[in-house]
């Protein structure tokens, strides 16, 4: 696991993840020898931008539940999953910034992909990371149903009942005030799914030995609304040279977010909520102090 487990600071701990997300993701793309040039730039420039790696962290710190059961096989898998969980989380942000989309020219501070590669570029590379990260999840010597229920994992959550479902809720509702549970719906959705998936894929490598199936779902829960509730609050209190996007962009679109239906302070109030519905789902299961810290650095972020 490349000793992550044995750093205890928790900023050199996610620092330490940062690097070796980008040091794997580079050496996928090293890989990929029979790939246009022109098209490799773009998916390379999607992927490797300046980036939190907070679903990469997840992964990484679900699997230290799992320590005592983990071997060679089972490590090297790891990286798999969290190359492709960045992978598709690349996608969704190039399609999130297209004209038809959300309509952005920043994106992790720098310009996005199709103000620096043209639309049909931005979206035909976004269109090659979905596959590849699959690609990548199968292309493992760990046993083949894994490697399959890793993969169905990401599907689900990235499909039309997840991450594209939700978008579609999103664009369907501009200028529309959602109820909160509407909205919470559409966010499970939108940005909770592919954040499970970081857990459900972990705990689909390792068979759910320990039964900790139910309180980490509940965690995930919890902490994927939670990331999309402190967004909203970012959006309208940050600059966009803080946030490595345009601030004031929901406001912008006329979308409804957690700020426009509670207010300011009841957000903040809900997040707090969430992030301690979060922790108390992880009461009973041993080794999950990284979860945690994540989960508080989720709700304490600045950008």
């Amino acid at each position: 696991m490349n000793k992550l487990q044995d750093i205890k600071n928790f900023d050199e701990w996610l620092e330490s993840v940062v690097k070796i997300s980008n040091s794997n993701l580079e050496k996928l793309f090293a890989s990929l020898s029979d790939v246009p040039s022109e098209l490799l730039e773009v998916m390379k420039y999607a992927s490797l931008g300046p980036g939190k790696r907070l679903r990469a962290a997840l992964v990484y710190a679900t699997s230290e539940i799992y320590l005592k059961d983990i071997d060679e096989t089972e490590s090297e898998y790891l990286s798999h999953i969290v190359s492709a969980i960045e992978l598709i989380h690349a996608y969704s942000l190039v399609h999130d910034d297209l004209p038809c989309m959300d309509d952005d020219d920043l994106r992790r501070g720098r310009p996005t992909c199709h103000i620096k590669y043209g639309e049909a570029m931005a979206l035909l590379a976004a269109d090659a990371l979905q596959p590849l990260a699959h690609e990548h999840l199968l292309s493992s010597s760990i046993d083949a149903e894994i490697k399959v229920n890793c993969s169905l994992e990401l599907l689900k959550a990235t499909g039309a009942s997840g991450m594209v479902g939700g978008q579609v809720i999103d664009i369907l509702n501009v200028s529309n005030l959602l109820k909160i549970e509407d909205l919470k719906d559409m966010h499970s959705r939108k940005t909770g799914a592919l954040i499970k998936s970081c857990l459900t894929m972990v705990i689909a490598l390792f068979r759910d030995k320990h039964g900790f199936s139910e309180s980490l779902n509940k965690y995930a829960e919890h902490i994927g609304i939670a990331y999309q509730v402190v967004d909203d609050i970012l959006d309208v209190t940050q600059d966009s040279d803080t946030l490595g996007k345009t601030a004031g962009k929901d406001e912008q679109n006329n979308k409804p977010t957690y700020v426009t239906i509670l207010g300011l302070s009841k957000a903040r109030e809900y997040a707090t909520e969430l992030y301690e519905k979060a922790i108390e789902a992880l009461a009973s299961i041993p080794n999950s102090d990284r979860l945690k810290d994540l989960a508080h650095y989720i709700i304490l972020r600045n950008f």
